[in-house]
């Protein structure tokens, strides 16, 4: 319980960020920076061209590459190794999945109606942004405990 307290925490400080003008890989990213020992500062500089679907493209939906990012930080063995790439990609694609079965899409286009035949959006930016950070937090527990969202 105390878990998902935490995790309804971190989902409400990445809404925020993001109507403070944070795109949603920079709110989802820099809500979780310290479980990763990440500096939000550096996260937020990096993530600024992923915002509306990677530079406005309206292609992989930001909250999305926030996760990803902290997830490839997070498993990653170094440079001077270079052996977790497929277990970092195993955990990007889990991410991926389990939004799209979420919210239908993991494009921004379809997520906020501009491409769905309807133009009916399937899930606001806000939505997004939480389920990024859940789904995040549910990886991260999962590839080290010691970075578990308590």
């Amino acid at each position: 319980m105390q878990q998902e307290q935490e995790v309804k925490r971190r989902q409400r400080q990445a809404v925020q960020l993001l109507g403070e003008g944070y795109n949603c890989a920079q709110a989802v990213a820099c809500a979780l920076a310290d479980l990763i020992d990440a500096d939000a500062a550096a996260l937020f500089s990096t993530l600024e061209g992923f915002g509306f679907g990677m530079g406005t493209s309206t292609e992989t939906c930001g909250a999305v590459s926030g996760g990803i990012a902290l997830v490839g930080i997070r498993n990653s063995a170094g440079i001077d190794i270079r052996q977790s790439k497929q277990s970092t990609y195993e955990a990007a694609k889990q991410l991926i999945e389990g939004f799209r079965t979420l919210n239908g899409s993991t494009l921004c286009g379809d997520l906020k109606g501009f491409t769905t035949p309807d133009h009916k959006p399937l899930r606001s930016c806000e939505g997004c942004v939480e389920d990024a950070v859940k789904l995040t937090c549910a990886l991260l527990d999962e590839l080290d405990k010691k970075s578990s969202c308590r």
